[in-house]
């Protein structure tokens, strides 16, 4: 990112999520969850639900034209001091603007962010049927540590997640 915030790679800009995005966060939040490969969760959250749950720093939103088409955001994994530099990371791009390179530039802005705030280790739990974001995540710098079995249902079948994480070579040494 440069001094302002912004990335501007292929008429792309990451920047900064605010308030006023949170409808288009949540739209796309729903397109993930309907694919039934993206998340556990059955609909999205309404903001406060969202907001609680995520970081206020590293919530970035991808625009073309102004339109939001992507957002990415971390979740801290438990609120013990011992663990306060590690994060779950979420990255969702509109069907729309699927194979454009989207999600590459959120994740790799999102890593950037996540180093610039001290966070030393990032992790994802992805379905093993989302082989797109499995590459994505392991084409940044992410690694495969786990699989876990039957992990929870959905709709009535269990799922089996990849447990993948990236330690951060400048934040938290």
């Amino acid at each position: 990112m440069d001094g302002t915030g912004i990335r501007d790679t292929m008429n792309l800009i990451i920047e900064a999520m605010k308030d006023e995005d949170w409808i288009a966060v949540q739209s796309i939040y729903r397109e993930g969850i309907a694919t039934g490969n993206a998340t556990f969760e059955t609909d999205a959250p309404d903001w406060n639900g969202w907001d609680n749950n995520h970081l206020r720093d590293c919530r970035l939103v991808a625009r073309s034209d102004s339109r939001v088409i992507g957002w990415a955001a971390l979740s801290a994994v438990s609120g013990r001091a011992a663990y306060s530099g590690v994060c779950e990371v979420s990255v969702y791009v509109s069907s729309s603007a699927k194979n454009l390179g989207v999600g590459k530039a959120l994740l790799g802005a999102v890593i950037e962010e996540s180093e610039r705030v001290g966070i030393w280790t990032l992790q994802a739990a992805i379905f093993p049927e989302n082989v797109v974001s499995i590459a994505l995540t392991k084409a940044q710098g992410f690694r495969e540590v786990g699989y876990r079995e039957r992990l929870g249902r959905m709709n009535g079948v269990w799922r089996d997640v990849v447990l993948l994480e990236r330690r951060s070579e400048v934040a938290g040494v």
